[in-house]
């Protein structure tokens, strides 16, 4: 099916799967629908299955956008506690529309879970709660995390009785736009097909000897195999390693569920020029789950020590910060928490972990494939085969799922009915029709305006303003500070500093978040005393007081962002 075949269908509110080989452009869809909703004010909620892919369309996990978090099955008194938190309530009860991409890594259950949450919060009995829902993905990628002796029939969502309640219009995209080189795309096709031809072969096998210079991606089937070489390297590596552990807290049972959930390990080795990747989002910061970078030093931070400095591979240099994943209760309140450096080390990563990712230059060992769609998944992470290099490759690497091929299939003809009939068809006042079930706009004179602010938003440079204004609007919403970092996935320290410039810049009334004349008067004194000090332990390179003196001075001992929220009602 043609993009703007699918474009068409989507605009109708049907429920859609969008789905195709690799670069076929699933996600330039996406986003021309989404700046078509946001253009007519519809609310569409953006999300992924992971992290990595929920950062190239700037939304949020589903687990987390549900509220799903790592539960494999929601009570009514779940469902009646997740409705109490008003973060959660707020925007489910709004949504009109969502989005969930790389549906393949999205386990049934799942699925099951967001269609349950949906129906609750919409008290309505139609699938996802009456609002349209759009799956995007391809089931030749690797199947859901599940637990052992499961099989994938139990694992891929297709199966799921959400996904039957849903009657998903398929869209299967054939246009090819990633890959610019025509022999890995035939490749890549041959592979989907299950055709390889003795051709094919022979340049994954010729591809050996490619020259991809010195800046590439290894890419490994086992988690050993990255482990060992990362250390390798770092060994080679001369000068001193820095340590950093990860600090754990609460349940020791969820502890151990995060400790295999998170990408970061618990025991971190650094040295200057080790190569790295971020296994967090940290939107302000610049970092995705899955930028790569370089060590290039490390600096004393008066919170939390010794500090590693990344140079990204984009230029951009920025000192790393421990960041927290954590596992709350029903009632919000954290039950388990792991604190670590976002960083792993990325000489080498699991073919598991660059699901999403598009390479430049990749060196790929298929030898020890031990599940089907592993090399299927590492070689259309390429965007040519010049910057492909093969070490070897077993009899499973080139192997699909039989069950994914038969789906497969299945939605390649379901796509062609709906080619065959919509390819010419006029929906237009089918379009005008579900803009106004949203309750969005369709004034043109309002669209054209929301068109050109949202091509000014896109833009990198108004980035900053973009996301201050989603702080302000959920601040002015009545949301607490604790409640907006949760909800955009920041630290409160982030938040904090939101509202400082929001209230500098825009003149922002943030008098609701004064935490109380004592506070403030302690850390006013406190702070104009240091000022006199004058001593340079005190200061940051800048002027501004550090805030661990102030911290420590307070009686009794105050918290960094307590601290941080008085210094907004001093300066």
């Amino acid at each position: 099916m043609k993009q703007a075949t699918a474009l068409n269908l989507l605009k109708a509110g049907e429920n859609v799967f969008l789905t195709g080989s690799a670069g076929a452009g699933k996600t330039y869809t996406l986003n021309q629908y989404i700046q078509y909703l946001k253009a007519r004010k519809v609310n569409v909620a953006i999300t992924a299955s992971t992290g990595i892919a929920a950062t190239h369309m700037n939304g949020m996990t589903i687990h987390t956008w549900a509220g799903i978090g790592i539960k494999d099955s929601l009570s009514d008194d779940d469902l009646k506690r997740m409705k109490e938190r008003k973060y959660l309530k707020e925007h489910l009860e709004n949504a009109q529309v969502l989005i969930i991409d790389e549906i393949s890594m999205l386990h049934a259950k799942q699925l099951n879970l967001v269609n349950q949450v949906l129906k609750y919060f919409k008290e309505s009995d139609e699938a996802f709660g009456g609002i349209q829902v759009i799956v995007a993905g391809d089931f030749f990628q690797l199947p859901p995390v599940g637990r052992n002796g499961e099989t994938n029939r139990e694992k891929f969502c297709f199966m799921s009785q959400a996904w039957v309640e849903a009657k998903f219009r398929v869209c299967y995209l054939t246009e090819q736009h990633r890959q610019d080189d025509e022999i890995l795309n035939q490749i890549l096709n041959a592979i989907r097909a299950q055709n390889l031809q003795p051709e094919h072969l022979k340049a994954l096998n010729t591809s050996k000897q490619h020259d991809i210079g010195e800046t590439f991606t290894r890419l490994y089937t086992h988690n050993l195999d990255v482990d060992s070489l990362n250390f390798k390297h770092l060994k080679a590596i001369s000068g001193d390693s820095h340590q950093f552990s990860a600090v754990v807290d609460g349940n020791e049972k969820l502890i151990e569920t995060l400790k295999s959930s998170v990408r970061a390990p618990e025991d971190l080795s650094l040295k200057k020029h080790a190569k790295v990747m971020f296994v967090k989002n940290n939107f302000d910061m610049g970092y995705i789950n899955g930028s790569l970078g370089e060590i290039i030093g490390f600096e004393e931070d008066e919170t939390h020590g010794i500090l590693p400095k990344v140079k990204l591979n984009d230029g951009s240099t920025l000192v790393v910060e421990p960041e927290t994943w954590s596992v709350e209760n029903e009632a919000g309140k954290i039950i388990a928490s792991f604190q670590q450096i976002p960083l792993r080390l990325a000489w080498a990563i699991t073919i598991h972990k660059s699901q999403g990712m598009t390479l430049e230059a990749a060196e790929i060992n298929l030898s020890n494939t031990f599940e089907k769609g592993q090399g299927y998944v590492a070689l259309s992470r390429l965007k040519s085969l010049t910057g492909l290099r093969v070490l070897g490759f077993n009899d499973q690497a080139l192997e699909l799922d039989s069950l994914a091929i038969k789906a497969d299939r299945r939605f390649q003809e379901l796509s062609n009915e709906a080619e065959t009939h919509f390819a010419e068809a006029d929906l237009s006042a089918q379009h005008k029709t579900f803009i106004r079930h949203c309750g969005g706009t369709l004034s043109e004179t309002e669209i054209a305006r929301n068109e050109k602010k949202l091509t000014k938003a896109g833009s990198k440079a108004s980035y900053s303003a973009a996301t201050l204004d989603e702080t302000k609007e959920l601040f002015e919403n009545g949301y607490e500070i604790q409640d907006i970092a949760v909800e955009r996935a920041l630290t409160s320290a982030t938040i904090i500093n939101h509202l400082g410039r929001l209230h500098r810049e825009q003149g922002l009334d943030i008098s609701v978040a004064h935490p109380g004349d004592e506070v403030v008067e302690q850390v006013r004194k406190i702070y104009k005393r240091l000022q006199k000090t004058k001593r340079a332990e005190h200061f940051n390179d800048d002027g501004s007081i550090k805030l661990r003196p102030i911290v420590e001075a307070t009686q009794p001992k105050m918290g960094y962002d307590q601290v941080r929220l008085a210094l907004l009602f001093i300066q």
